[in-house]
């Protein structure tokens, strides 16, 4: 099924579904295999959720389509892509919300050994876990997709200029927090 068919004409307004992008069925096809899991990815660390990240992501794509988005090359759309992501988790967040403590999963209290800990990734996400969600955000661009200091903006909206200094300080909040663990952790055995 093409997917200018799955898209309804409510949110293009009175314009066919086929206006609502310059990209054909191929050429979204193509960008969609290219950006739909570096998407997925950074939206769950930046989440810390999975099922929010394919919810997101599912949403993004469909609003970057609907935006008619595209013709300025795929570096542009995927930029633009990664900032519709971003302007979902920021709602996300600003929502007001309440947890209770039923809903919170039973492993978050089980101590933690250090065994489980060995691997870069069991090390990496418990600190980025405790990371704000602004310092996991520019973290996971620049090193995770490599992004510079001037597309880091513009997919967050955060002034060029101020990105070196964000990450540097994010940088730090991090190896703050890797020393941290060794010591958490022997201080629960």
């Amino acid at each position: 099924m093409p997917w200018e068919s799955t898209i309804p004409n409510v949110l293009a307004g009175d314009l066919p579904p086929a206006a609502c992008s310059p990209m054909n069925n191929d050429e979204f096809a193509a960008f969609y295999e290219r950006s739909a899991r570096p998407l997925w990815a950074y939206l769950a660390r930046v989440s810390g959720d999975p099922a929010l990240a394919d919810d997101f992501t599912q949403e993004s794509f469909v609003r970057f389509l609907c935006a008619g988005y595209g013709a300025d090359g795929e570096v542009a759309a995927r930029r633009y892509l990664f900032r519709i992501g971003t302007n979902l988790l920021r709602d996300h967040w600003r929502r007001q919300r309440t947890t209770a403590i039923d809903d919170i999963p039973e492993e978050l209290f089980a101590s933690r050994s250090h065994a489980a800990h060995t691997d870069c990734r069991a090390t990496l996400g418990p600190a980025l876990a405790r990371l704000r969600p602004r310092d996991r955000q520019l973290l996971w661009l620049a090193y995770a997709e490599g992004y510079t200091h001037r597309e880091i903006a513009e997919v967050t909206g955060l002034a060029s200029p101020s990105i070196r200094l964000l990450l540097f300080r994010a940088r730090r909040r991090m190896a703050r927090l890797l020393r941290a663990l060794p010591a958490a952790e022997e201080e629960a055995q």
